[in-house]
């Protein structure tokens, strides 16, 4: 089920489980998972996509892996709020992974993450820009589900 709200996903979802945040792009996937207590984000790892049934396979051996019980996606609103041609290729991946693995999906707003993060890692942590092409994915993937996870406390 493709949810909208933190209300929604708090219902739809089991008392634990970890969850996976994912910053969908054109070229990537940035994955990121959260400790079954649903507590923190972590950046997982980058794929590089394919095509979809390829790039699913790694990210639901993944979810086996971690006994993950829900998603958070990456929802790509244009900056005045509205739904642009990104939300649509994101609406038609959400759709494809529930015909594959039915589980609780939360869209959730992205904007700003990838630049939050990239803005982090070079004032914080002085990365160069190779270092930061490699992790900046996974890391805003970690970056959108910590946001959703904070939500989603406040849900309960």
């Amino acid at each position: 089920m493709i949810l909208r709200t933190t209300a929604e996903m708090a219902q739809a979802l089991p008392p634990t489980g970890a969850l996976f945040g994912l910053d969908l792009g054109t070229k990537t996937i940035g994955l990121a998972t959260s400790d079954p207590l649903r507590g923190l984000a972590s950046p997982l790892e980058t794929v590089k996509r394919t095509r979809f049934t390829q790039d699913m396979a790694r990210i639901l051996a993944l979810m086996e892996e971690r006994a993950v019980v829900g998603l958070v996606l990456g929802w790509p609103l244009e900056m005045d709020g509205t739904e642009g041609r990104r939300c649509q290729s994101t609406r038609s991946f959400a759709t494809n992974v529930q015909s594959i693995r039915p589980i609780p999906l939360l869209l959730w707003d992205e904007r700003l993450s990838t630049s939050a993060v990239q803005r982090m890692m070079v004032d914080e942590f002085d990365m160069s820009r190779g270092k930061r092409a490699q992790k900046v994915d996974a890391a805003a993937a970690a970056f959108i589900l910590q946001g959703a996870l904070d939500a989603l406390r406040r849900a309960a």
